[in-house]
């Protein structure tokens, strides 16, 4: 069963990334940019490596308890943020509402249940949750180096043209203290969860 879900994930997420590449009206570069997409390769690559090439070095990393988690984390705050606080802010239509849809919310969800299901339990430590936030930060740090010097940024509560900075570092350290409390909690679940693996 757990062979099936992965392929299904893996599917779903790389239709979304290319049919969202396809449509694209930006620059590739700002393509890259956007955290949705870099959540949403993490999950098509590590999914793709853990269930096609278990033996390789990516596809051991991948498989990792720790690494299937964080990917979880961010997947899901690419969900969570998009559906609480961007959805309401544009319509997309056509083929863009269905990209839009499978990359933040179809993905999202059905990653984190096969989290929930599949992951091993008991397995991660605390100090984790804090480490898992250093690559969003990094990411913070990117969007605002590179709108800084391009003019362009990824999400409207970071542009620092329209918000001043202190505004919008009040704004990221918001989604940075939502991404360790879902870390932590995520770190809760995994420990009280004893439930075996299905396979």
């Amino acid at each position: 069963m757990k062979k099936y879900v992965e392929i299904a994930i893996i599917l779903t997420a790389w239709s979304a990334l290319i049919l969202q590449f396809i449509i694209l009206k930006d620059s590739v570069a700002n393509f890259f940019s956007y955290f949705t997409i870099l959540s949403n390769l993490l999950v098509a690559i590590s999914l793709t490596a853990s269930t096609f090439a278990a033996t390789t070095k990516i596809g051991k990393t991948s498989s990792l308890p720790t690494t299937k988690t964080a990917i979880a984390l961010y997947i899901l705050i690419v969900g969570l943020v998009y559906n609480l606080v961007l959805r309401g802010i544009w319509e997309p239509k056509g083929w863009q509402l269905v990209a839009d849809n499978l990359l933040h919310v179809v993905v999202p969800f059905i990653y984190f249940l096969y989290w929930i299901i599949f992951a091993e339990k008991g397995t991660l430590n605390w100090k984790q949750g804090i480490t898992w936030t250093y690559f969003p930060f990094a990411y913070l740090i990117y969007s605002l180096i590179r709108g800084h010097f391009v003019g362009w940024y990824p999400y409207p509560f970071l542009d620092v043209t329209k918000f001043g900075y202190q505004k919008v570092l009040i704004n990221a350290g918001f989604v940075v203290i939502a991404f360790v409390i879902l870390g932590f909690a995520m770190i809760g679940i995994n420990k009280i969860t004893t439930s075996k693996i299905i396979k």
